[in-house]
């Protein structure tokens, strides 16, 4: 497999072309990011620890039944994923009340919800990546309804295996946003990533009370440095994955 042209660049990603029309050449980059871009930083390690945590939970989440984009790494920063034709959207899924959602309604962050809620955001910085509901989506036509049926199912399909994944490290999974797209075959897939940098990740003291951030909080609210809390993440899922005998991509 040739790496050839760059073809996008985004806040912690290089997308480049390959010698297979189909396969695309992802480098993690070290920058982070918070605020639509407005919050910005290099953080050495960064993009190692995101290439090796989002293979390992791809790895985890085949293991329970759901596909993705992801081929197989190539380096400490670098991974082989299908091609897709992206849909416009952020999708997210909340477990616990937290960030945007607990200061749009007034609920004390970390309060449970009684069930995970799916939101959709358009994907667009210059927009400030706007809320949007599903007559929205289809009124704009961004979706079919046979299409946002599919992306809704898999995305709650995602939370399952990942709250499962998560509390068998000791983790809650607050919240989380994914991407989804078309392959060369027509097909839906989760694409993108899953990491820190997409993820609310907590770890609850023994007191119950006491909130420690294993996320890119840290780095959003000044709290910290993230790469001890990512180094903690991906230790806790390869130990996962080598339990579980998952084989590695």
């Amino acid at each position: 497999m040739q790496k050839l042209e760059k073809l996008y660049e985004g806040k912690a990603k290089k997308l480049f072309a390959t010698d297979d029309p189909d396969v695309l050449w992802v480098e993690y980059m070290n920058q982070a990011t918070a605020g639509n871009g407005a919050k910005k930083a290099q953080i050495s390690g960064k993009g190692s620890l995101n290439n090796r945590i989002t293979a390992v939970i791809f790895d985890l989440l085949k293991a329970r039944g759901v596909d993705s984009h992801f081929i197989k790494p190539v380096s400490e920063t670098e991974q082989l994923v299908r091609r897709m034709d992206m849909f416009p959207l952020e999708i997210i899924m909340r477990n616990t009340a937290a960030g945007s959602f607990a200061k749009r309604y007034g609920v004390t962050e970390g309060t449970p919800l009684k069930q995970p809620i799916l939101e959709f955001c358009v994907k667009d910085d210059a927009l400030g990546d706007p809320f949007i509901n599903n007559d929205g989506l289809l009124a704009l036509d961004i979706v079919t309804e046979d299409e946002l049926a599919e992306i809704s199912a898999q995305a709650r399909a995602v939370n399952a295996a990942l709250l499962d994944i998560f509390s068998k490290i000791g983790i809650q999974l607050v919240d989380f946003k994914i991407e989804e797209g078309r392959d060369s075959q027509g097909h839906i897939l989760l694409a993108d990533e899953i990491t820190p940098d997409t993820c609310r990740l907590w770890h609850i003291a023994d007191d119950g009370q006491t909130v420690e951030h294993l996320d890119k909080d840290l780095f959003r609210r000044d709290l910290g440095d993230i790469i001890p809390a990512y180094e903690q993440i991906l230790e806790r899922l390869e130990q996962l994955a080598e339990v579980e005998g998952i084989e590695r991509s």
